[in-house]
């Protein structure tokens, strides 16, 4: 498969994710992506994009002003 921004190859490995919510901000440690090794750029499967979802989700209601998850921990 190749990047979406410069057609340069992926390689599999583990990022963590980010993303800011009103003033809270949710880190998710150990994802499963795929790096361009060119230009860096992450992207995720379906499948991982849906978790991603779905453990935004259950803690953004929760939260104070960070809160930071470990995928592998939490999907498994």
């Amino acid at each position: 498969m190749n990047c979406f921004m410069c057609k340069g190859d992926l390689e599999n490995k583990n990022t963590t994710f980010m993303v800011e919510l009103d003033n809270c901000i949710i880190i998710i440690k150990n994802v499963p992506s795929q790096v361009c090794k060119q230009c860096g750029e992450v992207s995720y499967s379906n499948e991982v994009a849906k978790q991603l979802e779905i453990l935004i989700n259950s803690v953004k209601n929760t939260i104070t002003e960070i809160t930071v998850i470990n995928y592998t921990e939490k999907v498994a």
